[in-house]
This record gives C-alpha cells, structure tokens and sequence, in this order.
C-alpha cells in the first residue's frame, strides 16, 4: 500500500535501489549462460557419441540445438551488457545530480560574497590607498628593497653553485677552500 506521507526516496537511494536489481537480473544471466554452456557440452559429448555410431539425422538435430544453445548465449551476454551500461549510466545521473548541486551552492555563495563586497567601491578604495602610497613614497621604497633583495639572493646563489660544482667535480670547478668535506676519505696501505 502506498502511503502519501512517507518521505520521497533520494535520488542516490533510487539508484541504489536500482543497481541491486540490476546485479540480481545480472546474476539470473550468469546462471542461465552457466546451464546453457552445461547444456552445449553435454550435446557435443552426444554429437560425437552418435558420429561414432553414424547416427547422422540425430547429429543434426542435435547440432541444431547447439547453435539454439550459442546464440541465446550471446543474447544473454548481450543482455548483461546492456544491463550493466544501465547501472553505470545511473551512476553517472548521481554524479552529475551532485555536481549540479555543488555548483548551485558554490553560486548562493558567490551571491552572498557579492552582496557584502561591492566592487565598485572597493575599487575606490585600493585606488585611493594608491595614490596616498604615491604620495607617501612607500612604493617606491618597496620596489627598491625588493631589487635589493634579489640582488643578494643571486650572490648567494652564485656562492652555492660554485660549492656545489666544487664538491661534485672534487675541486677541478669551483672553489674547492669553500667546501666542507664531509665525508673523510681512508686511505689504504697496500702490503
């Protein structure tokens, strides 16, 4: 009996419920392919048993019902593919329902952040702190310490590549004095 106050099934719940009936009409196939594929041994042991006896009009009844056998064979594997791109297209809706709703979440939230910032007037904003910033000098400076600073980090790189061709190479580039050995070679005596 249908009750007009249950809660309305999800669509993930649907699909769920779906996908299982799909796996067990899927596992209905499998059986029947199994019995059939019993079936077509069996009449291929009785097609050489009658052969041996010559038995040709019981042979070809016989051969009859196992191409039957074969071809519902291939309709049942036809069936079960057919099934199973079924259940992964339900699975795909899902997924697609999700990503929907994400994106309609992500555009209230893009809604609200519109509200509360008006761009126009932030614009006027970061214009203003500009221009007093101009005035004040302040970029300049800024700009100066960090040309400044490049500068030292290129020595300082410089001074690291030269350590490490030293080190790799065992002093033939690079300044070898630089380098800090650490690992102390033990020299041998040969007896």
């Amino acid at each position: 009996m249908f009750n007009i106050f249950a809660k309305k099934p999800t669509p993930e719940e649907l699909v769920r419920k779906w996908s299982s009936s799909i796996r067990t009409q899927q596992r209905g196939l499998d059986r029947q392919a199994s019995t059939l594929k019993q079936e077509e041994k069996k009449a291929e042991r009785t097609i050489k048993q009658l052969a041996k006896r010559g038995d040709t009009a019981s042979c070809k009844i016989l051969a009859k019902e196992l191409i039957q056998c074969r071809r519902q064979r291939t309709r049942i594997a036809t069936n079960k593919a057919q099934l199973n791109s079924i259940s992964m297209e339900l699975n795909y809706q899902v997924s697609k329902l999700k990503v929907v709703g994400s994106l309609q979440k992500s555009t209230q939230v893009m809604k609200s952040v519109n509200r509360l910032m008006s761009v126009p007037q932030l614009q006027r904003t970061l214009g203003e702190m500009s221009r007093e910033m101009m005035k004040a000098g302040v970029i300049d400076e800024m700009t100066e310490d960090m040309m400044d600073g490049l500068d030292e980090d290129e020595e300082e790189e410089e001074d690291e590549v030269e350590r490490v061709l030293a080190q790799v190479t065992d002093g033939l580039l690079g300044e070898i004095g630089q380098v800090p050995v650490a690992v102390s070679h033990v020299e041998v005596s040969e007896a």
